[in-house]
């Protein structure tokens, strides 16, 4: 089993979240939250305000820690199809201060955009979208949703 530590920015602003099409090196496509893998010796936190400036082109800051979202995704239903897969997730909902929108320079992520909420159900996207925007509308008191249910559009 494979195992990544990851943190992903909210930023939904006058009914609008931040997403970026992430593009795998296969070719498949779909949408996700700002954010990415923990370097070794990072804190979340910063790597949350990294992640929001590699693949966006924005300044960002926390402004509240969301939740923690822990999901394994089986071998089967990932596109390397080698091991199964943990990803333990820390979401932060984040305000944008600066910078201008491009994308991600020689990176996975292009397009980033502001998407309606009401547009996002219609996409083709990560299940992170759908855990990061029911943390941020929700703020349950424990930092943690119910499963949510992979297929469809979702994708892991």
């Amino acid at each position: 089993m494979s195992f990544r530590l990851a943190a992903y920015a909210v930023c939904v602003v006058d009914d609008r979240v931040l997403l970026a099409r992430w593009v795998s090196r296969h070719g498949a496509t779909h949408w996700t939250l700002p954010g990415g893998g923990v370097d070794l010796y990072e804190d979340p936190f910063d790597a949350v305000i990294r992640e929001v400036a590699e693949e966006t082109g924005y300044q960002a800051v926390v402004e509240r820690l969301l939740g923690v979202d822990s999901r394994v995704i089986p071998a089967a239903e990932r596109l390397e199809r080698t091991a199964d897969h943990q990803n333990v997730g820390v979401f932060y909902q984040v305000r944008i201060t600066g910078g201008t929108l491009r994308p991600e320079p020689n990176g996975d992520t292009a397009e980033p955009c502001w998407t309606p909420l009401s547009e996002v159900r219609h996409r083709p996207r990560s299940s992170l979208v759908d855990i990061g925007i029911t943390l941020a509308l929700t703020l349950p008191p424990t930092g943690h949703v119910p499963p949510i249910p992979v297929g469809g559009l979702l994708r892991h």
